[in-house]
């Protein structure tokens, strides 16, 4: 079975209001003659006549009575479907969003984000979830609207990706510890017992590998998968952590940090999200939100 021509909805819709085809056929900006073939092939789809002489005029049949409200309802719907969007009213937003984060972000960048949110659409509701991996399949299936993290080669080559802020590794030891005091040379960094952070338990990382670059090795004695883990574990210990500055700012309080005495690049930190989501004015609004709030977000100094 062929599938109906939907464009006729449109002409069919004017023909029912009009009850006329010389009238359809001037709203519609088309020649009588075309206008009248139009009939003929909704005649052909619908199995009816639709529209009948009466006198020197045309009447509706029952199947054309019974098609004007429907008929009139779906060129509706249609023409909406392919209207810009109207402007977004924030105060009437009624949503969840579902972000995806490594952890540091919330403690830092959570409580503006929050305040930001409620203030401009208070029937906005925001869903943090923990970041395992870098797979981008969450943001395909719509069970994520927005990610952070740093682009690399996991990430789908569909996903658009916007820069938040920069941010750098520096090592965190609690108040007292022998590094919270004099130079940090390359030596005593490496000669400490460290902690290590790897969501996959790698025991080794950009770190170790600067350090080799200048024949020396530190001694890792754990192993943790997050930021939070490896800052609660220095706070309480002499273990040394080396963690993202920016990142868990607010996490680090009460602690010592200072530059590495290594060099590691500088990373950037982004927002992800899938294209579908592109034009979407809520979804749009939220990322500018996010993108102010890290924006304003100060630099905790280590």
């Amino acid at each position: 079975m062929s599938r109906p021509d939907l464009n006729l909805l449109a002409t069919l819709d004017v023909l029912l209001a009009e009850g006329s085809v010389a009238r359809a056929a001037r709203r519609l900006r088309l020649s009588p003659s075309a206008m009248s073939r139009a009939l003929a092939r909704l005649r052909a789809a619908t199995g009816d006549p639709l529209l009948v002489r009466a006198g020197r005029g045309l009447v509706p049949t029952p199947r054309a009575l019974a098609l004007r409200e429907p008929v009139g309802r779906l060129v509706q719907d249609g023409e909406a479907v392919l209207r810009p969007a109207e402007t977004l009213d924030l105060k009437q937003l009624v949503r969840t969003f579902t972000l995806r984060t490594r952890d540091g972000f919330v403690e830092n960048f959570g409580p503006g984000l929050l305040a930001r949110v409620a203030r401009e659409a208070p029937g906005v509701r925001l869903r943090f979830v923990p970041k395992p991996d870098k797979d981008s399949a969450p943001l395909r299936d719509g069970s994520v609207d927005l990610e952070t993290g740093v682009v690399g080669p996991a990430t789908g080559p569909e996903v658009r990706a916007q820069g938040l802020f920069r941010d750098r590794f520096i090592g965190v030891v609690r108040k007292g510890h022998p590094l919270s005091r004099g130079r940090i040379t390359p030596a005593r960094y490496a000669a400490a017992r460290h902690i290590g952070v790897s969501r996959r338990g790698l025991d080794r990382g950009p770190v170790d590998e600067a350090l080799e670059a200048r024949g020396l090795t530190r001694e890792v004695v754990v192993l943790v998968g997050s930021f939070a883990e490896a800052l609660a574990l220095a706070r309480a210990s002499d273990l040394v952590a080396s963690v993202p500055e920016r990142h868990t700012g607010n996490l680090r309080a009460g602690l010592h940090g200072f530059p590495l005495p290594v060099p590691l690049p500088e990373f950037t930190v982004s927002l992800l999200w899938h294209p579908r989501l592109d034009a979407d004015p809520a979804h749009r609004w939220l990322r500018g939100c996010v993108r102010e709030v890290c924006a304003k977000q100060k630099k905790t100094p280590p």
